[in-house]
């Protein structure tokens, strides 16, 4: 009914990008809406970060076969970058979204300084359509506003992918959830960094010779300490905090090593040891933070009275989904994760690492709400196991599945790890057995990309039932 509507894709990032091609190539109007200057800003931000997994798996195939497709003056001459090179986040950027972006057939298409900040939806001849409105609500358009440079802007839709991300949501540096009392006037001031600063980099000069804690459990985190340690090779005097909420497990902390698949996160844990155990890295347990007092140094109280006076605080404890753009939609989110709901229970981290998320696509990402996905690691919620390959096969079935592809649509692939080693978690907070690693841990854009395999796995569904749920579980038959 509103084909002449486009489909509108908020996020100009790999998955938002690889949803657009994917559309194009079925021949669908779209429509991109970026709040950045450029393709991939969020990515700028961490650009000093290398991935854990090479060029092989970070390059969508509809978005590959466009940069290889001549148009117009364009004469398809992209140079894929060589597949066994793990790229930083700069090098996806200038090496593959850039690229992608500038493309004739992509570039207009996308609308840069364009922050969306509310969807809902409407009808033909404009009349409002609410939350609370069903009559002929599946028939209706939907309505995203967007901020610019010149003003708010409405823009019409007949489907909507929110493809934005997580990173302008990081989570609170506070005890259960919640900012710590301070906290937001402490990272107003600058003692609370970004979540990925560049120690060797643009942020040198505030962390040498400082004391500085890292707060986290994750990748995010041991890239973190793993830079300061270099830091600290060449300025003595910096003093390196590891802040953990729970209490200290050596499994936990340095995860897979040499087990690891994935050589450059292996090492992770490797080299991060070394360090703890020289006495570069002390770790601090039960790091329950209750309140901040910014003086001439930050002051971080925990709620069993131990102060620490620190210079910086590094906030490498994941990201949330802000989810407020969509008060108007009618979405079916898990209450506990905070992703869809069929999803929700695949992805909990208690019982699941990026080695043990399934396959899924558009019926796992549908809403009530007919035509909406939210898709890559917003999709996630609150779970640290996203991997860029999955949020390719995402925007690939829900390009099927709005080209009226129902077959291609459920015909789900993905390579999945072999082993299990991605459960690794550098500091875990779930009740893991001491003797196993655990599979919880925080998200980290640097690692969006962090699981592949060389084997492929043929995913077999079934109804099963986890953590209160009921929803899909997955078989794995491995193809040796």
């Amino acid at each position: 009914m509103h084909e002449t509507h486009p489909v509108v894709v908020i996020g100009a990032g790999p998955i938002g990008l690889a949803a657009a091609a994917h559309l194009i190539e079925r021949g669908q109007e779209v429509r991109v809406l970026e709040s950045g200057a450029s393709a991939g800003s969020a990515i700028s931000a961490w650009g000093h970060i290398k991935l854990f997994s090479t060029w092989r798996y970070n390059i969508d195939a509809a978005s590959r076969r466009l940069l290889e497709t001549p148009s117009g003056s364009y004469a398809g001459d992209w140079e894929a970058p060589r597949e066994t090179r793990l790229p930083t986040g700069a090098d996806m950027v200038s090496d593959y979204l850039h690229p992608l972006a500038a493309h004739p057939t992509m570039a207009p298409l996308i609308s840069y300084g364009h922050r969306v900040t509310q969807v809902t939806r409407v009808t033909a001849d404009g009349s409002g359509v609410d939350k609370t409105r069903s009559a002929n609500r599946d028939d209706a358009l939907f309505l995203i506003r967007a901020e610019t440079e010149n003003g708010l802007v409405d823009i019409e839709a007949r489907a909507v992918i929110d493809a934005s991300g997580t990173w302008d949501a990081p989570n609170p540096v506070g005890r259960s959830g919640i900012d710590a009392i301070g906290e937001p006037e402490a990272r107003a001031v600058g003692f609370i960094t970004s979540p990925l600063p560049d120690p060797l980099g643009t942020d040198q000069d505030a962390l040498a010779g400082k004391t500085v804690l890292v707060m986290g459990a994750g990748h995010s985190a041991a890239n973190m300490l793993l830079s300061l340690g270099r830091l600290r090779q060449q300025n003595p005097q910096t003093t390196i905090l590891w802040g953990l909420r729970g209490k200290a497990n050596p499994i936990r902390l340095y995860g897979g090593q040499a087990a690891d698949e994935l050589p450059a996160r292996g090492q992770l844990g490797t080299r991060l040891r070394a360090l703890v155990d020289n006495g570069e890295i002390e770790i601090v347990e039960n790091m329950s933070v209750t309140r901040m007092q910014a003086g001439e140094r930050l002051t971080v109280v925990l709620a069993d009275g131990r102060r620490f006076d620190v210079d910086r605080l590094i906030p490498a404890t994941g990201f949330r989904p802000d989810l407020g753009m969509h008060a108007e939609l009618r979405l079916d989110i898990d209450s506990i994760v905070e992703a869809p709901t069929a999803l929700g229970p695949l992805i909990d981290p208690e019982f699941h690492s990026c080695g043990t998320v399934t396959a899924h696509g558009e019926r796992t990402l549908a809403h009530p709400e007919k035509n909406f996905y939210i898709v890559g690691m917003k999709s996630y919620g609150r779970a640290p196991t996203f991997l860029m390959a999955t949020g390719y096969e995402q925007v690939r079935s829900i390009a099927a599945a709005l080209s009226g592809d129902r077959t291609a649509a459920d015909q789900l692939e993905l390579i999945l790890p072999e082993t299990g080693v991605c459960t690794t978690d550098l500091g875990g907070s779930c009740d893991a057995p001491p003797t196993e690693p655990a599979s919880c841990g925080t998200p980290e854009p640097a690692a969006a990309s962090c699981c592949a395999a060389p084997q492929p796995v043929t995913i077999g569904f079934a109804t099963g039932t986890q953590h209160g749920h009921t929803s899909l579980t997955a078989g794995h038959q491995r193809q040796e």
